[in-house]
């Protein structure tokens, strides 16, 4: 019976301080020495050359291929698919050290027990829908429903389908008996409260398929309905626990029956998703009610090096590939395969394999376009290339697109192959690219004095990155997470918090280091191992692996300093490029009414002053 109590933070603090990561992967998956880090082929996806990256300085692993990362805990848990408290038990094991327990106040054990986790409710629930497929009178229109679609009774368990029977209120009898509880079934999106305050379930009548996340934990619903009733699939809105832009139905099964999954198919609906399986075919996944979006994909080659859309064969099949294009070319990293297939008018994944079986599927699969066949037969169909103004047009279309590929092989083949298209040189296109991506000339007169001196050492190391890792605030994580001393003297103001995930990071990562400044790399990514943010801390690992021997603690904290004073510089900026287009409309600027004025330095002050000046004078002239 495992222990019961928290495992207190100072004692993790202290285990990954104890543990050494080469050894602990190593002992998994063998490592090379290779410079000053250690490498090896990647446990987690299937790939030919090592891309796995493990720091012995920094107690961190990363990998260039499939993007996960980590310390010696997050690994024993991905590799090992153990919990956290297994995996510190594994790890204080190999340490010789006993793993203590913090034993709960009585008004914590109270706290905990009102306080019961949503993540609970929502297997509750899941279990309470599958119970209904099974004894409920009225599901048997939902077991006829998926016995015609061709599922048996052994794939609906896999996938914990279930059934919401019909009525107003099964769901708030069988688990709202207290008002907390009925606040925990509003929270998780299970209830629907209206303006005079009743409740009423939010699934009825619906055949029920639980939505995971990639811990395996019910996060939400979707529901297809038997009935009339509109839409035809419903999910559960966003909610604390559940992000439909980021999560995606399938893949926790697909990983479960995948050690080492080598492709994933990305389909449209849950029934297709289970059907696949039910055929064998495991690796299907599906969005929840969105497009592709650039998320959804980082998250999925996580997992897999190869994706494949399968789309229907109409104009609506047609219009989602093309958003799923736009969105696949910002992650198209070397070693990353994309391909397109289309299937016949009328037909699904779902409709195909239950007519011709899992080998039918295949054979279409193997005739799948690859991307960069489908990216040009997309624009030639709006162009004609063989006259010059198809090419010029063609070129045109292609650069803006292709300009969002990250820097690499892939990206140089893709420009050779326009080039050969439109038979201009390659010297033309790479011109024509730096013109596309060449930024506006900024007004010299709202230029603030900007420490630019100041910012030699970040410059030189964000200069060695592709461009498309040059995002200042993800830098600036990636500075603090190499040496997270630099935090100490940081009293910089991020920018908004709301507007980006990576300043919502990064400050809070400064906040948690003037709590705990004596934390280590390892520490800080145990502290955001589960949690959204985790994905934005590994891409912060993969701008540290990028730098390689670049790097040193001193040059990561002066880099910091830069870049934040570099962000302070900007955020002065565009205030004063704001007060300079509302003088520019023949406003005064009202300095108490003004709310950002006051964060103007005295140089910024002066020169908006000057410039109100001398737009006044041009007036008058």
């Amino acid at each position: 019976m495992a222990a019961k109590g928290r495992i207190p933070q100072y004692f993790i603090d202290e285990l990954l301080s104890r543990v050494d990561i080469v050894d602990v992967i190593n002992r998994r998956v063998p490592l090379k020495k290779t410079g000053k880090n250690y490498s090896a082929r990647c446990p987690f996806h299937e790939e030919k050359t090592p891309s796995f990256s493990v720091n012995p300085d920094k107690q961190f692993y990363y990998c260039f291929g499939c993007g996960a990362g980590g310390n010696a805990v997050g690994f024993i848990m991905d590799y090992e698919r153990q919990d956290f408290p297994s995996a510190v038990d594994n790890l204080a094991h190999i340490a010789g050290l006993e793993v203590p327990r913090e034993e709960l106040s009585p008004q914590q054990q109270v706290k905990q027990e009102r306080r019961k986790t949503i993540y609970d409710l929502m297997e509750q629930v899941s279990a309470y829908y599958q119970k209904q497929l099974r004894v409920d009178p009225q599901s048997q229109r939902a077991i006829d429903y998926l016995k015609r679609r061709g599922l048996s009774g052994r794939i609906a368990r896999d996938f914990n389908i279930g059934f919401a029977p019909l009525g107003w209120d099964n769901l708030l009898k069988a688990f709202g008996d207290t008002d907390e509880h009925k606040q925990q079934l509003i929270d998780a999106g299970m209830l629907i409260e209206k303006e005079d305050g009743k409740l009423y379930d939010r699934f009825r009548d619906r055949i029920m398929f639980p939505i995971r996340d990639n811990r395996g934990r019910v996060i939400a619903f979707g529901g297809r309905v038997l009935g009339d009733d509109k839409p035809k699939y419903l999910n559960s809105p966003e909610t604390d626990i559940f992000h439909k832009g980021k999560e995606l139905y399938g893949l926790y099964q697909a990983r479960q029956n995948n050690r080492h999954l080598e492709q994933l198919l990305v389909v449209e609906g849950y029934m297709d998703v289970v059907a696949l399986a039910q055929h064998g075919i495991m690796t299907g996944i599906a969005t929840l009610g969105t497009a592709s979006n650039t998320e959804h994909l980082r998250t999925a080659f996580r997992y897999a090096s190869e994706l494949i859309f399968c789309f229907d064969g109409d104009a609506a099949g047609r219009k989602a590939a093309e958003r799923a294009l736009e969105n696949a070319l910002p992650v198209m990293e070397d070693g990353r395969r994309i391909r397109f297939l289309f299937l016949p008018e009328g037909d699904d994944p779902d409709s195909v394999v239950n007519r011709d079986g899992a080998a039918g599927f295949q054979k279409l699969l193997a005739g799948a376009a690859p991307l960069e066949r489908y990216f040009f037969e997309s624009l030639h169909e709006q162009t004609n290339p063989d006259t010059l103004e198809g090419k010029a047009r063609l070129s045109k279309l292609a650069l803006p697109r292709l300009k969002l590929l990250p820097d690499g092989v892939f990206r140089q083949l893709m420009l050779d192959s326009l080039a050969e298209r439109t038979g201009l040189s390659r010297q033309s296109i790479d011109q024509l690219l730096h013109d596309t991506e060449a930024a506006p000339v900024e007004d010299q007169a709202v230029k603030p004095a900007a420490p630019e001196q100041r910012r030699n050492t970040a410059q030189k190391l964000t200069a060695k990155l592709p461009g498309t890792r040059r995002d200042p605030l993800l830098f600036a994580l990636a500075m603090l997470l190499y040496n997270p001393r630099a935090a100490a003297t940081s009293t910089a103001n991020v920018g908004d918090t709301e507007a980006s995930p990576a300043a919502a990071l990064l400050s809070n990562t400064i906040t948690l280091l003037k709590k705990r400044p004596e934390s280590s790399t390892a520490m800080l990514l145990g502290h955001w191992y589960g949690q959204p943010e985790y994905e934005v801390m590994t891409e912060a690992l993969k701008t540290i692996e990028l730098l390689g021997t670049e790097l040193s603690d001193e040059k990561a904290e002066t880099a910091f300093a830069d870049t934040l004073a570099y962000l302070e510089a900007q955020k002065s900026t565009q205030i004063l490029r704001e007060h300079v287009d509302k003088l520019r409309e023949g406003n005064e600027v009202d300095k108490t009414a003004s709310a950002n004025y006051a964060e103007l330095s005295e140089t910024d002050k002066q020169q908006l002053l000057a410039i109100q000046q001398l737009l006044k004078q041009k007036h008058r002239l």
